[in-house]
């Protein structure tokens, strides 16, 4: 445990401008600036939301502009139950797993009811005309203004917790978080970024709400140049924290969490761009988006040409801290295989990841890989059972128990059984599918809601690697770390992954300057150990960037070389990184 307070940053931004006079603050102040662009004597000015987006919001938007005309996207829907059969096949009745597919958020609107909104634009003679809503930009192509309304992921998910939205054209408001998650996952978010990728490079304004009481807007102009600032200089995303069964609290000391109000912290997302934001700066003023759009909006300059040829708009490497210092084991799991997670869940690859122990107390330990002669139906037999009110299921006599001590590095190729154990902290390093995940065995105890989490013993069992047992995986999987490179105050030790991972990752340890050469491809990497240290430029190209210890990362591929060096409290000390990136040579 670290004794000094805590330095990690919670929220960490992009500098764009120091004028907070660029970002609109307020209602009236918003509304101010959209009339100030308005044209003509019948602009049209399209509101497209993310859903999520409150309709009170909107309202005081509406109210502000008192627009001649008001169309709602909403009312242009199909009704709750076609909505349901539109997505029905994309869901099945698996509580967690859907299938990926290429919805579009035309799917969700009654053709009829377009067809006349449209027409109905079109012949409105006089005044403003306000479209609003989820899809306002099929009512109006081409409007005058068009502003987008984006929401973050998590938001998202609390106001799903707070019961105060459903899903997209669905009655479900009060349904469990879990189908909320699941059907915005597979079906609603993948149908209205599909239309976000097409929108942002032209929209004139970007409207943050996800602070009810403080909405922000900036222009478009303003929201691209902060996307070309993060696509070319070292840069963090917003972690976000959340409880667990098995949660611990070594992030509450190390992170500076609040344990009020929750039980424990067992996650955080500390680089997962799909489910994380972005904070942009202007000023004192942050304005909040979804840091996909970074992705989707600059994919070369942030992947990398190989990285981006072979994921397309996706960012492959996930980074996230699970908690178990004075918590509990994770659940016993597995993750598909690649040609398992193509063939059932439509996605392109699979989860391979590993375990860095950023501490572990005492007996810390990585469950891992098959003992030596098990038997294959004792252990799924007694998997089964334990799941059927029988005795607990002996984890301990099939599945080898590593001890873990603090910068062990254990590799998790897909297919392998595994779980960290209680009283380990661990920096996980992954390829991004981070929802598919085989449970095999929970231990016996209830989620954070009172409810058993689902267990998957069909579709773990159809993965488990029967082979990969105590020899094997010493030999592969258990601290297959060498020295690679050394220079001044520096060395370079390769620490994985598996060959049939497509991530390398490296750790350096420092107490002078250390030179990263540009891959070709995007790096991400953690502070594992040090106070806090500088990323500078060779060059100039960026401006120095300063990290803290457990802080994850992202040097763009378009950043090029850059060097890490202690600094401030750690000068004169030891400091270690981890760096990921993805193989892009034969």
């Amino acid at each position: 445990m670290m004794k000094k307070p805590s330095n990690y940053d919670k929220f960490p931004f992009v500098a764009v401008s120091s004028l907070p006079s660029s970002c609109h603050v307020g209602w009236t102040a918003i509304a101010k600036a959209i009339q100030g662009v308005v044209r003509g004597d019948r602009p049209v000015v399209c509101v497209e939301c993310y859903p999520g987006v409150l309709t009170e919001q909107i309202d005081a938007l509406s109210q502000l502009l008192r627009p001649a005309s008001l169309i709602r996207t909403e009312a242009l829907f199909k009704n709750a139950a076609s909505v349901d059969q539109v997505v029905e096949q994309f869901l099945g009745d698996d509580p967690v797993f859907g299938r990926m597919n290429g919805i579009q958020l035309e799917d969700y609107f009654d053709p009829a009811k377009l067809t006349s909104a449209q027409a109905g634009l079109r012949n409105t003679k006089a005044g403003l005309i306000l479209v609003v809503g989820t899809g306002a930009a099929l009512v109006a192509p081409d409007p005058d203004v068009l502003v987008y309304a984006d929401m973050a992921r998590w938001e998202i998910q609390m106001r799903y917790r707070r019961n105060e939205i459903g899903n997209l054209g669905a009655d479900n408001t009060s349904a469990t978080t879990a189908v909320k998650y699941k059907r915005a996952y597979f079906v609603d978010w993948r149908a209205v970024d599909r239309l976000k990728q097409k929108l942002l490079p032209k929209i004139d304004f970007l409207l943050d709400t996800n602070d009810p009481r403080n909405p922000k807007m900036i222009s478009g102009d303003d929201f691209h140049a902060g996307l070309r600032i993060a696509a070319h200089r070292p840069f963090r995303i917003v972690p976000y924290f959340d409880p667990g069964p098995w949660g611990g609290h070594w992030m509450e000391e190390v992170c500076g969490l609040s344990p009020e109000g929750v039980p424990n912290h067992a996650w955080c997302f500390d680089c997962v761009p799909e489910e994380n934001s972005l904070l942009l700066g202007f000023g004192d003023v942050k304005v909040e988006i979804p840091s996909i759009n970074l992705v989707f909006q600059h994919p070369r300059e942030l992947l990398g040409d190989a990285v981006h040829a072979r994921f397309g708009k996706e960012f492959p490497i996930r980074f996230d801290f699970l908690d178990t210092m004075g918590g509990g084991n994770l659940s016993l799991q597995v993750h598909p295989l690649t040609e398992y997670i193509q063939d059932k869940f439509g996605m392109n690859y699979t989860q391979d990841e590993s375990y860095y122990m950023l501490d572990a107390g005492d007996a810390g330990c990585v469950y891992l890989g098959l003992q030596e002669d098990i038997n294959r139906e004792l252990m799924l037999q007694q998997l089964k059972l334990a799941q059927t009110g029988g005795p607990a299921f002996p984890a301990e006599n099939h599945v080898n128990v590593w001890p873990a001590k603090k910068h062990d590095h254990f590799l998790i190729p897909a297919g392998t059984i595994h779980c960290s154990g209680k009283n380990s902290m661990v920096l996980e390093i992954s390829a991004t599918p981070y929802i598919f995940t085989f449970k095999l065995w929970d231990w016996g105890r209830l989620g954070l809601n009172g409810l058993p989490r689902p267990i998957h013993l069909d579709h773990g069992a159809a993965n488990i690697q029967w082979d990969r047992t105590t020899d094997w995986v010493r030999r592969n999987l258990v601290n297959q770390i060498g020295e690679i490179a050394s220079g001044q105050g520096w060395r370079e030790e390769r620490t994985g992954l598996h060959e049939r991972e497509f991530i390398e990752t490296r750790r350096h340890w420092f107490t002078g300057t250390v030179p990263h050469r540009g891959t070709g491809g995007v790096n991400v990497l953690n502070l594992v150990e040090g106070r806090e240290a500088v990323v500078e430029s060779p060059t100039g190209a960026f401006e120095p960037f300063v990290v803290h210890y457990a802080e994850t990362f992202i040097v763009p591929a378009a950043a090029g070389d850059y060097t890490v060096r202690p600094f401030g409290e750690a000068t004169g000390t030891e400091c270690a990184t981890v760096k990921a990136f993805v193989r892009t040579n034969p």
